[in-house]
């Protein structure tokens, strides 16, 4: 028999254990659950916003002519199947190279003991801050979250590959899961507020965004809304003190997607309620004395950095809500190292200086002659980041990174993509300086580039598809859907441009073997 004291034993074990499944198991499934509602609710499908913007009528609707109701609907489904039919194509479904165990960025059970050891460490500090139980962490929420798939599907071709199920439900816990903590985010807390207003470059921390933490270990980064999509950059306004915009980190990852590099990590907008998910969920007091009221009665933050600390410089909501973009955080760097390179075409960040690569144009020479691009995949990597920066109009590219582990031969992580879509008015064809200085692309960028610019897989149509599943959506206006049409037109004329001066052998390097030769599509650029 037991005695009274074990009963009351037991019942207070199995309330602690319901506790901790409701915490950590129930609540941020009918989080997302309730997301999943909001976003696909009548009038926010992104098939009812695309037919809003056809003209095109919903089945069932009254139509004044049967057959021009017909046409809108097979105009719709038409125009919907692009983005299907993309990643349907033989050009991405080939095959990657068969992955071995050394080809995988992380051992699972060495993130596993790692991530179970920063719990325990997270939650004795917090007991010892007083913080409530329902802030604790738990390593076996993180051993079920998409967080630790994505970080465990990372591989030496790829951040993500074609097909990974846990993939959506990522974008979908960025765009909606509850956030358990909020900060400044590492580079801003290490300036300490010390900032040269001197300095033509400022540091990567006067920049205005937020570390997000949620209760399965995830972590993100927040960049606020500070220009309205309608904007232009001003013309005078040089590239490295242009404004950093979160739909620009949005689309630039839906871009790397489309283009089959997947290299940006995953990215989804937000919007975030500052006073119940920021204010209140962040212990630094720097942060919490950074929020004031606006004249307009709205509510807003500023940066840590002396810089930038002043109200003009703040973000504000309408008057709490306030939009944004979370980008996932790669795994820490102790069981995930990178190494920070400066790209060889990086600017001179001054006001009248030039980089050697603008005044030398044998420049690639030197380049070619220089490891890690005189063998292996580099240089056309690079190559590869400047089609990709031409195409968002980014010219801030100073730095990449790539994973230690995957030595020389590691692919560039396309980090920071705030500061592209600025002008979609103007290009800037310098951007493109490895191309076209080097002559060299990867047989598989170009045939996909080729087939982006057909009509059936128009990149401007795919994009707005795409673009389309974000919560944000509009996320780009549509004059800067068409420069990308426009732009990839002048990276396929330079490509031919190069044929015609070097010969095609000379400039494309076949990265794919046999596998693209089987499929019927001829190089529009290689047969002229």
């Amino acid at each position: 028999m037991w005695s009274r004291r074990n009963r009351l034993l037991a019942v207070l074990l199995l309330s602690t254990a319901f506790t901790v499944d409701l915490l950590f198991n129930i609540l941020p499934k009918l989080q997302q659950q309730q997301q999943q509602r909001r976003r696909f609710a009548p009038g926010q499908c992104p098939c009812d916003q695309l037919r809003a913007r056809s003209g095109a009528r919903p089945p069932g609707s009254a139509a004044g002519n049967d057959s021009s109701a017909a046409r809108a609907h097979w105009q719709l489904s038409s125009t919907l199947s692009k983005l299907r039919q993309l990643f349907s194509h033989p050009f991405y479904r080939v095959q990657s190279l068969t992955r071995g165990l050394g080809d995988l960025l992380l051992d699972k059970d060495t993130a596993v003991k790692y991530y179970d050891h920063k719990a325990k460490r997270a939650n004795r500090k917090r007991g010892r801050s007083g913080i409530g139980t329902g802030a604790f962490y738990s390593s076996q929420v993180y051993l079920a979250s998409n967080w630790l798939r994505f970080h465990l599907a990372i591989d030496r071709y790829a951040l993500y590959p074609r097909s990974e199920p846990s993939f959506d439900p990522l974008l979908e816990d960025l765009a909606a899961l509850g956030i358990s903590e909020v900060d400044y985010t590492y580079d801003e807390k290490a300036l300490r507020g010390r900032c040269n207003c001197k300095e033509v470059v400022k540091p990567s921390g006067v920049h205005l965004k937020l570390l997000l933490k949620f209760q399965n270990f995830g972590k993100a980064i927040y960049k606020p809304m500070r220009q309205n999509r309608e904007e232009e950059t001003p013309e005078d306004v040089f590239y490295f003190v242009d404004i950093q915009r979160h739909n620009a980190e949005i689309a630039a990852f839906h871009l790397d997607r489309i283009l089959d590099f997947r290299r940006v990590p995953p990215v989804a907008g937000r919007r975030i309620h500052l006073s119940k998910e920021v204010q209140d969920l962040t212990q630094n007091e720097d942060l919490k004395g950074s929020f004031f009221i606006s004249p307009e009665n709205n509510v807003c933050f500023y940066s840590k950095c002396l810089y930038s600390c002043k109200t003009e410089y703040a973000a504000c909501g309408r008057p709490q809500q306030l939009e944004g973009s979370v980008s996932a955080f790669l795994p820490d760097l102790y069981i995930a190292q990178r190494e920070q390179i400066k790209n060889p075409w990086s600017r001179s960040y001054t006001f009248a200086d030039k980089a050697e690569w603008e005044t030398n144009p044998n420049y690639c020479q030197l380049v070619k002659r220089t490891p890690p691009y005189n063998a292996g995949g580099r240089l056309l990597d690079i190559i590869d980041m400047a089609i990709f920066d031409f195409l968002t109009g980014n010219m801030d590219r100073h730095h990449f990174e790539v994973f230690t582990k995957f030595g020389k031969d590691g692919y560039i992580i396309h980090f920071d993509n705030a500061r592209g879509f600025g002008k979609h008015s103007h290009d800037d064809l310098s951007i493109l300086a490895p191309l076209i200085q080097c002559c060299r692309i990867k047989k598989s960028t170009l045939l996909r580039l080729e087939l982006l610019s057909q009509p059936g897989y128009q990149l401007s149509d795919v994009m707005r598809e795409s673009l389309l599943l974000d919560v944000l959506s509009p996320v780009l206006t549509e004059p800067h859907l068409l420069a990308l049409d426009r732009r990839l037109r002048s990276i396929l004329r330079t490509v031919w441009e190069c044929v015609q001066q070097h010969g095609g052998a000379d400039v494309v390097t076949d990265d794919v073997g046999d596998a693209f030769d089987v499929m019927d599509f001829n190089s529009s650029v290689l047969s002229r």
